[in-house]
């Protein structure tokens, strides 16, 4: 029998029940104490646990320590929703929303751009359908993964030395505290962290996130009246 370990993103918006957004990544591990009654059982889960074997890890999914080493290195700076709205109006910056397509199509800054950095899981190999069944076990029947095409998608609407704000919900932060000594990712911050690896060099990152952005008041649009 397999068990889901999952990293959640704990700084997520609270909902009436959990989103797959909120969820980074998926992993598998035994039951820890499992019984198993017959070989027959056991030769047949191992050929599950070899089948669905996860792929290679992506720079994504590198530690968050890592990513916020480098974030720091190359100066990505957070600011909060009140200074982005002003770059945005006076020294020509881009609101990337990363949000998945549903969500940026309920409300977004207007002028925002969006390329999702997870999407809905697409294929159907031996491992993608664990991950749903992981979802599933928790109650998310629309689970999501990595966006293989997100740098690709960023580079066809933004040049290398675009002016960007990286937006995701609800931010994250780079920010040490007493509980968090190292801050604590999230998908804006993922996303930020793709941009200056593939040699993107004016990357900001909204503080609060989007979630922070509606409840001031500011500017917001749906996609039809975009």
């Amino acid at each position: 029998m397999l068990a889901a370990s999952s990293i959640v993103n704990p700084n997520l918006p609270c909902s009436s029940r959990a989103s797959s957004s909120d969820f980074v990544s998926i992993s598998f591990r035994p039951l820890s104490g499992a019984k198993f009654r017959s070989s027959a059982v056991r030769k047949r889960l191992l050929t599950v646990r070899s089948a669905a074997t996860k792929p290679a890890k992506s720079p994504a999914e590198e530690e968050w320590k890592i990513k916020r080493q480098l974030l720091s290195e190359k100066r990505v700076r957070s600011v909060d929703v009140k200074e982005a709205f002003r770059l945005q109006n006076e020294n020509n910056f881009v609101i990337l929303d990363v949000r998945p397509v549903a969500e940026f199509k309920e409300a977004h800054p207007p002028g925002a751009i969006n390329v999702q950095i997870y999407r809905l899981i697409k294929e159907w190999t031996a491992w993608d359908i664990a991950r749903r069944a992981a979802f599933a076990f928790f109650g998310i029947f629309s689970g999501t993964e990595e966006n293989p095409e997100f740098m690709q998608d960023v580079e066809s609407k933004l040049s290398k030395d675009a002016k960007i704000i990286v937006a995701c919900s609800t931010g994250g932060t780079m920010k040490p505290s007493m509980n968090l000594p190292e801050g604590i990712q999230s998908r804006s911050l993922i996303a930020a962290y793709l941009l200056v690896l593939n040699g993107y060099k004016n990357v900001f990152h909204l503080e609060g996130g989007l979630y922070t952005w509606f409840k001031a008041g500011l500017p917001a649009v749906s996609l039809e009246e975009d």
